[in-house]
């Protein structure tokens, strides 16, 4: 046995990795449940043709003005039955033929419903004579990097780093205590800090088989671009998870059961999960809140990734978000050390 094999931390670490492996709600969450939500949103918000927009009017003439546009699906009725069909949601606006001209009867706060004003509007006036000003035409493009799968993936990416992190990390310390396992540790002659490296040295090798098996999915699957260097985009990656490693590991530095981290964690992570533009931009946010969004951990890793992946930017253009994730690491691991209960 070699040097390397009698070392405590190494040992740790191998047990720590080993443990990972034989939890098989682990395996699922790390590696299964990112690439089924990728595949559910990739589906659903995958490029296809635009949708055919149903309208109503009240009179023939009117219909068939419409009905010659592709966009559109026109039907003759009545105002009492227009008024009910928009009610119902059967139509999306209600053309009123009048001898004052034509009133549109839809909802504005609907942007299917504006989308088909435009559309019944142009197609009316063209029927009438109307003739556009400036001769335009349409090129139609399809870039990867601008379509929704491409602009989730990230973020997907970052809130399985934040939850494999923390979660394996904090439910595996308050266990071992609530068992007495820590206690029987520190009196062995092991440092302490090799105790909480060999989570930190685990979770490293996890990383790499969670990031390769998620991103080579979504390039081989959805075809998501890496525009930067990859070994940065393997750099970000490592912060983050060390970033929401030393976050678990303060989480778990007083916790004395299941019960509390759980609740604790749910109470760090919500305000991320719900805040850090996962799914949809942060910017969506007010302005009065948005130092508080991009000083959270996940915002940073997620607006760094997306910057590497999708925009190419390298890491000296990441400099803000870079150094975030940097402040949340070292003075989360820092208290953890300080704080941390053994007993």
């Amino acid at each position: 046995m070699n040097r390397l094999e009698q070392s405590s931390l190494y040992q740790l670490t191998i047990v720590r990795f080993r443990l990972i492996l034989r939890e098989p709600e682990a395996i699922f969450w790390i590696f299964i449940f990112p690439i089924l939500l990728a595949v559910g949103l990739g589906i659903a918000f995958r490029n296809r043709p635009a949708d055919v927009l149903r309208v109503g009017a009240t009179t023939g003439q009117l219909a068939r003005a419409l009905a010659e546009d592709k966009g559109l699906s026109a039907s003759t009725m009545d105002e009492v039955r227009g008024a009910k069909a928009l009610a119902t949601g059967n139509i999306l606006l209600l053309a009123i033929e009048s001898p004052a001209g034509v009133t549109y009867k839809f909802d504005d706060t609907n942007p299917d419903a504006r989308t088909a004003r435009m559309l019944v509007d142009r197609d009316l006036q063209a029927a009438a004579g109307q003739r556009d000003a400036v001769h335009v035409q349409n090129q139609l493009v399809h870039e990867t990097g601008s379509r929704y799968i491409d602009f989730v993936i990230p973020g997907l990416l970052g809130m399985n780093l934040m939850g494999s992190a923390m979660w394996g990390l904090g439910f595996s310390i308050v266990e071992a205590r609530q068992k007495k396992l820590l206690k029987r540790l520190v009196a062995s002659p092991m440092p302490r800090w090799q105790y909480l490296m060999s989570f930190i040295l685990s979770r490293l090798a996890m990383l790499v088989l969670e990031v390769l098996a998620f991103l080579g999915f979504a390039r081989l699957v959805f075809g998501v671009p890496f525009r930067g260097p990859l070994w940065q985009l393997g750099f970000l990656c490592v912060l983050t998870s060390l970033a929401f490693s030393a976050l678990g590991l303060l989480v778990a530095s007083r916790a004395k059961n299941m019960e509390v981290v759980s609740g604790l964690m749910n109470l760090v992570m919500l305000p991320m999960w719900i805040l850090s533009g996962i799914f949809f931009s942060a910017s969506r946010f007010p302005i009065v809140i948005q130092p508080l969004v991009r000083a959270l951990p996940l915002t940073a890793a997620i607006d760094a990734m997306r910057g590497n992946m999708l925009q190419g930017m390298s890491l000296g253009q990441l400099g803000i978000p870079v150094a975030i994730l940097t402040a949340w690491l070292v003075a989360a691991f820092g208290v953890s050390l300080r704080i941390f209960r053994w007993r």
